[in-house]
């Protein structure tokens, strides 16, 4: 174990130069976490005879891609980043990928902020192309969760939203500190475990929409559970107790929120069934 141990201390996070611009194993596998949603999506149109246009799934993915984005980068900057107020006021250096004249790329990107531009990139698409709001939903919701493998891994390759301390076997040492690996806990749990429980469930579904509602329940507490072993964003720290991290705290909301709209919908479907 002792390779893996200080696997940081022998392991380039970039991958290679085009010319003098780095290219980081981070965003080879923000690619390959996108393109494998994009092929699982047509996949599923075809084995669960979804009534959607292959064809037009391509139109989707840029209308969402842009979403999220734009939502994951403004809900960094607003839930996470110290200089909110800087941005807000310079909002052209938003996604300036430039720091003194050197290239950075653009760092800082919220999964809170990416789900809310999913949503509205998938609504303006569905008013768009007249096509079910829900069943697009629900569709992404079988998509997307194996793509976040690889995300995972690739925050695990760049170094970035470390875990605890810790003294198992398994960690990492992260500038001298043993901790958990946890961006693989999260890959885990968050992209092979939503993907079970989504993938089950999709037999049971009642209503368009449900799918992406028990992602969503499943994600928030799946992540809540991840949480336990990573570290709290260094400009935050813990919210309370030395313990409960924002991540937590907006995940566990979004688990809630996702059973208050999941009560709802289903008794809105059961009343349409009778």
């Amino acid at each position: 174990m002792e390779l893996w141990n200080h696997i940081y201390e022998h392991f380039n996070p970039i991958a290679f130069h085009i010319f003098s611009l780095p290219v980081h194993w981070y965003g080879m596998m923000y690619v390959l976490a996108l393109l494998s949603a994009l092929y699982l999506g047509k996949f599923f149109i075809k084995h669960d005879k979804i009534d959607l246009d292959k064809a037009n799934l391509d139109v989707y993915f840029f209308y969402v891609e842009v979403g999220i984005i734009l939502g994951a980068r403004l809900g960094y900057i607003l839930f996470y980043d110290t200089q909110t107020l800087y941005y807000l006021s310079h909002p052209w250096q938003i996604f300036n990928p430039f720091r003194d004249g050197e290239f950075i790329g653009i760092r800082g990107m919220s999964y809170h902020g990416a789900v809310a531009g999913f949503v509205l990139g998938t609504y303006l698409y569905s008013k768009r192309y007249k096509v079910s709001f829900g069943k697009l939903m629900d569709l992404v919701a079988i998509s997307i969760p194996l793509a976040f493998i690889f995300g995972r891994i690739g925050n695990f390759l760049n170094q970035e939203l470390i875990g605890r301390e810790t003294d198992v076997s398994w960690g990492i040492y992260v500038d001298g500190i043993l901790r958990h690996p946890s961006q693989l806990y999260e890959a885990i749990l968050e992209g092979l475990g939503v993907f079970i429980v989504v993938y089950i469930y999709r037999k049971y579904k009642k209503f368009s929409g449900e799918l992406a509602l028990v992602y969503g329940i499943s994600y928030g507490l799946f992540r809540a559970i991840a949480e336990i072993y990573r570290a709290p964003d260094e400009q935050i720290g813990y919210l309370c107790c030395d313990a409960i991290t924002q991540g937590q705290v907006m995940s566990l909301a979004m688990s809630l929120l996702g059973v208050v709209l999941w009560v709802y919908f289903y008794a809105q479907s059961k009343k349409v069934r009778e």
